[in-house]
């Protein structure tokens, strides 16, 4: 029973948090020193960093 109620508690908060995404991010991002730490730690992934580089300097 304690854990059915542990699933299906995990499972509510999982859907909130998918459903409230991005107000959670924007609220994240405002802060100044986490949002200079997302971009720092997304700019360390190779696939991120190339498809931002990539469509920063496209020619037209």
């Amino acid at each position: 029973m304690r854990v059915l109620i542990f699933i299906i508690s995990v499972a509510a908060a999982l859907a909130m948090l998918f459903r409230w995404r991005y107000r959670i991010m924007n609220t994240i991002l405002a802060v100044g020193i986490l949002r200079k730490l997302v971009v720092s730690l997304s700019m360390s992934v190779p696939g991120v960093k190339e498809k931002m580089i990539s469509g920063m300097f496209r020619s037209q």
